[in-house]
């Protein structure tokens, strides 16, 4: 592509149209709802999130830095603080159980699944600077959407080398999303807003090296920051590029050695991702990878009345991406289970769930936890890596001690746009979520309600009143 800078052939400069033009009318019917259940969903994480180790040293952090005064809510605290500092809180909220939504890939050599968790960056930005602004509920709703259009379309784009060496597609495609976001409520014109993308992008980092560990939702919580403050300096006045998407020294060929140029120009909102190829809601809190399996684990353990001490051995196999990212075959606490695909299976065979309350680093490491671990194996399989990198195959293989062999395999798991949750449905976690977090349920129920119909809201304080305590 051309860097000339003209509307018609910058990318940047098309994507920037896309976000100052787009209007909640333009949305299709079901992208609004599908866009209300991630919503909810990601509302609930940062509930969930806030009682979390990594929530408790943010606001900490943040107290230690004086900046608890402010006009935006930390959710699940008595905190208001700066659009910036919020958008980081929550973010980090949002991400810190890794249970939050995922994107699935269109083209077979993007990893399914392993594309950005588009909710995380998005959402907290909206609501932070939505709260400043005393937005409605329909601009910060239309805000969300805008923010997740684009981060799932840059990070369907770019090489596939972004994610296979490392970088955490979350936080780098998710800072544009921030940005997109804040930069839509703050009303920034074109050219305004085609800055605010290139400031975000210089800010655009996160190396999957540190999955595992809480700095992989500080990904979450920085990309949401960062492209608040990328939009706030643009509106002061902030000079940078105007083509930091398609530049041969920009985003895609510095963090990606390149696009696809035919997986974003144009395509925005066209279809939007949430319709097509769609975004999935976890049904537990561990890597998106995980869940085929786990899925299909549930449905065996249901067919074959399957209890742990009856079962010899159990092999799990996948394409070679998977391992890739499920990198914590012996793990030794909560964060690493959640990327382990031993422990997932483990749990599930002992106690027939796999919630919040199960991945704790004290259940990680109960004795029979971590001996059944050791009875399972987790590989790549031939058949598994000819069904390709768009899905999740993942085929198990369980000897039981009576001889018996059960084998099941499964593309995709339960919240998936192959098997949806509805929206009743993704309430229920949200309460699961409130309630794991002692949150009150009177108010949750409010917020489920809220959301609903959160077009018609006249201003986002009514919801932000609620998350607070």
């Amino acid at each position: 592509m051309s860097s000339n800078t003209s509307n018609k052939q910058s990318l940047t400069g098309y994507a920037a149209q896309f976000v100052c033009d787009t209007q909640l009318k333009d949305l299709p019917a079901d992208v609004i709802e599908l866009g209300k259940k991630s919503m909810l969903d990601g509302i609930g994480l940062a509930i969930s999130g806030s009682v979390a180790k990594s929530g408790e040293l943010v606001r900490n952090y943040l107290q230690a830095q004086g900046v608890t005064s402010g006009t935006s809510t930390v959710i699940g605290s008595n905190i208001k603080t700066a659009p910036r500092f919020a958008a980081f809180a929550n973010g980090v909220g949002v991400h810190a159980d890794d249970y939050d939504d995922t994107q699935l890939a269109v083209a077979a050599d993007r990893v399914y699944g392993l594309l950005t968790h588009p909710t995380a960056p998005a959402l907290p930005s909206a609501i932070a600077v939505g709260e400043q602004l005393n937005a409605s509920g329909a601009n910060v709703f239309l805000a969300y959407q805008l923010g997740v259009e684009l981060e799932c379309k840059i990070a369907e784009a770019i090489n596939p080398r972004h994610y296979q060496t490392g970088f955490h597609a979350t936080a780098t495609c998710g800072t544009f999303a921030s940005a997109a976001a804040a930069g839509k409520l703050m009303g920034l014109n074109l050219e305004t807003m085609r800055r605010a993308l290139s400031i975000a992008g210089s800010q655009s980092a996160g190396l999957r090296e540190n999955f595992g560990t809480m700095t992989k939702p500080f990904h979450a919580g920085r990309a949401s920051e960062s492209g608040v403050v990328a939009s706030e300096f643009a509106s002061i006045g902030w000079t940078a590029t105007d083509v930091i998407l398609e530049s041969p020294r920009g985003f895609f060929s510095a963090a990606g050695g390149g696009y696809d140029e035919a997986s974003i120009l144009g395509k925005l909102g066209s279809p939007w991702t949430f319709s097509f190829p769609g975004v999935s809601i976890k049904p537990h809190p561990s890597g998106s990878l995980t869940h085929p399996g786990m899925t299909e684990l549930l449905r065996l353990i249901k067919e074959h009345h399957i209890q742990a001490k009856d079962v010899a051995s159990m092999k799990v196999g996948t394409n070679h991406n998977m391992p890739n990212a499920l990198i914590h075959h012996k793990p030794q606490n909560e964060l690493q289970a959640k990327f382990s695909m031993e422990f997932c299976m483990a749990i599930l065979l002992l106690e027939g769930r796999a919630g919040l309350s199960e991945f704790t680093d004290e259940v990680v490491l109960r004795p029979d936890v971590q001996e059944l671990i050791s009875r399972i194996d987790f590989g790549v399989d031939d058949e598994a890596e000819r069904a390709g990198f768009h899905k999740m195959t993942t085929i198990l293989t369980i000897n039981m001690k009576d001889g018996r062999v059960i084998r099941g395999a499964a593309d995709f798991g339960r919240g998936s746009p192959a098997i949806p949750m509805n929206y009743d449905e993704v309430a229920d976690k949200f309460r699961e979520n409130c309630e794991f977090a002692r949150f009150s349920s009177s108010r949750a129920e409010e917020v489920v309600n809220i959301v609903r119909s959160i077009e018609s809201l006249k201003s986002i304080k009514e919801l932000t009143a609620l998350l607070a305590i």
